[in-house]
């Protein structure tokens, strides 16, 4: 069987790297915060090209300290993409908030922008817009929407690690940049973490406190914080994965360029990718009429497929008291029941990927 995704083979090529910055930190004593997480923030700052990161807890808490930290809160409206994964909506519910979801793109499955302007209404305090699956969305387009209106613009970059936007890395194109650092991400820890980027240095000190208790010093609180803190050692194998992380995009992209080229099955939908985008990769998503046959012929294959998302978030249970119609956002709703993911990870060998275009390649809908 391909495995969908395989985290192992990651460590394995920095074991000894990984292993010695682990037993590093063991041995220091210091087992929160410390020079690890300094310096992890410091070098992702750097990535990003941008001022300022602060090291979280997870991906879910960096958009609620995002939110936060901007004042979004009770009587707020937010606009969300009305497909995506459901911590972009749980954010803006968790800070008291209305998400507002506004219809997904057919080609990119990102935020559609023509359809921002409808959402907006007086009570609209920010954008939370996703680069889905790795592809930049509009994101020049967007703030400039937020610049004409006063709104906020938070961009969920939980899967663009080491994408690029009209040639410039994300993460300090708008106020504050959201990210995970899940196992399963193109940069991943072992365990749950995440940070924010950003270019303001109040936003950045407001989320300093607000991860930190709402305290800058040692049992003196100035407001009702949390308790969000990137841990120290998965700060230490995120310093060793990401001097990794550039090479194992490009491996990445060769991969999506094979099935780009090669997959020839008119039922199966390839991805679009933007010129002015630099796409991650993170997942490699491709549509079909009948999912369930296809992601059943792949398994007869040997290859694992997954889909990311099958329920937009408007129709969760979680939601269910929202007032969210079914049908009301057409394309989320096709789209959410045709896509599938393959297999596409930096260590995928070139007869794997063969084997998984020629299955693609063979697959009938009347199997």
């Amino acid at each position: 069987m391909i495995p969908f995704l395989d985290l192992r083979s990651t460590y394995l090529e920095l074991k000894d790297r990984i292993d010695a910055s682990v037993s590093d930190v063991m041995n220091s004593g210091t087992y929160i915060g410390g020079s690890y997480v300094q310096k992890f923030e410091q070098a992702w700052a750097c990535y990003c090209k941008c001022n300022y990161a602060v090291g979280v807890a997870s991906g879910l808490d960096a958009l609620i300290l995002a939110l936060e930290a901007l004042g979004v809160g009770e009587g707020d409206e937010v606009i969300v993409p009305a497909q995506t994964f459901i911590a972009t909506w749980l954010a803006v519910t968790r800070v008291g908030a209305m998400p507002v979801p506004v219809d997904t793109n057919l080609d990119d499955y990102n935020i559609c922008v023509e359809k921002i302007g409808k959402a907006i209404t007086s009570k609209t305090k920010a954008i939370i817009p996703v680069h889905l699956y790795g592809q930049p969305c509009n994101i020049r387009e967007i703030n400039e929407i937020a610049k004409a209106t006063g709104l906020f613009v938070i961009e969920d970059a939980a899967q663009a690690h080491g994408a690029r936007y009209e040639d410039e890395r994300i993460g300090a194109h708008s106020d504050i940049v959201a990210w995970s650092f899940y196992p399963g991400k193109n940069l991943g820890a072992f365990g749950d973490a995440g940070a924010i980027t950003t270019n303001k240095i109040d936003l950045y000190s407001r989320i300093k406190r607000l991860q930190n208790y709402g305290s800058t010093e040692k049992y003196v609180h100035t407001e009702i914080g949390y308790n969000s803190r990137l841990d120290p050692i998965q700060a230490a194998i995120l310093l060793c994965k990401l001097d990794r992380l550039d090479a194992w995009t490009c491996r990445r992209a060769e991969i999506a360029e094979l099935y780009s080229s090669d997959i020839s099955n008119k039922n199966i939908s390839i991805p679009f990718v933007h010129p002015h985008v630099t796409h991650a990769w993170h997942l490699y998503v491709v549509r079909t009429p009948c999912r369930e046959k296809f992601m059943q012929y792949m398994s007869t294959r040997g290859i694992q497929t997954l889909i990311h998302y099958p329920i937009p978030p408007y129709l969760q249970k979680a939601y269910s008291t929202f007032g969210f119609k079914q049908g009301s956002l057409s394309i989320s709703e096709s789209t959410s029941k045709q896509i599938v993911s393959i297999p596409i990870y930096p260590h995928l060998s070139d007869n794997d990927v063969k084997k998984i275009i020629d299955a693609i390649n063979c697959y009938d809908d009347n199997f």
